[in-house]
């Protein structure tokens, strides 16, 4: 299986560059870079939209993080090589569905190249016909305010016009490459 979106998914060769100005090569490789990157646990989202034609796109993406309580902002990123690059770059809105402990499956099928990745999906139209993903623990519908180009990356701000929560869901995390389910300490 492929890992989940995240800005180690796209270093290449063992290599890492910068562009900041008097920053010095890194002392370290791609590998260890993703490796380290992976100690950080983080929630696993799809986030979603809909095509001109109607069809619905989404995709698994654990770069997910809030930037502003006013205005309500949230962002996320997606690799510059990524097939849905275009897509999510000039569509008006889209969703971002925070899953559940039950939903491991669901985001492995987001993951991959599955053709189609809809069958059997339950989900609604949210702002702008958004997919919001049945049994999401949290959903964010936004207006795809902005995007900044940062290295192999292309982060989206989105402004959220709606969010709903299942209180007391149990979410699913990702870490060290492998999906865990929270436990209260």
């Amino acid at each position: 299986m492929k890992a989940l979106v995240s800005p180690a998914d796209a270093l290449v060769a063992g290599a890492l560059a910068t562009d900041a100005p008097g920053a010095a090569p890194p002392g370290f490789s791609a590998p260890e870079f993703r490796a380290a990157l992976g100690m950080f646990a983080t929630g696993v989202t799809i986030v979603t939209t809909r095509l001109e034609d109607g069809t619905p796109l989404g995709m698994t993406v654990n770069s997910f993080n809030s930037v502003s309580l006013n205005p309500p902002l949230v962002l996320w990123s997606l690799s510059r090589n990524a097939s849905a690059l275009a897509a999510f770059h000039g569509c008006s809105h889209y969703a971002v569905n925070v899953l559940g402990v039950a939903q491991q499956t669901l985001a492995e099928r987001f993951a991959s190249r599955v053709q189609d990745r809809w069958v059997g999906v339950d989900s609604t139209p949210g702002a702008g016909g958004a997919p919001l993903l049945a049994g999401a623990v949290a959903t964010f519908e936004c207006v795809n305010r902005s995007r900044y180009e940062e290295g192999d990356h292309v982060i989206f701000v989105g402004e959220v016009l709606r969010c709903t929560h299942q209180a007391d869901a149990a979410p699913l995390l990702f870490h060290g490459g492998r999906f865990y389910t929270e436990h209260p300490l």
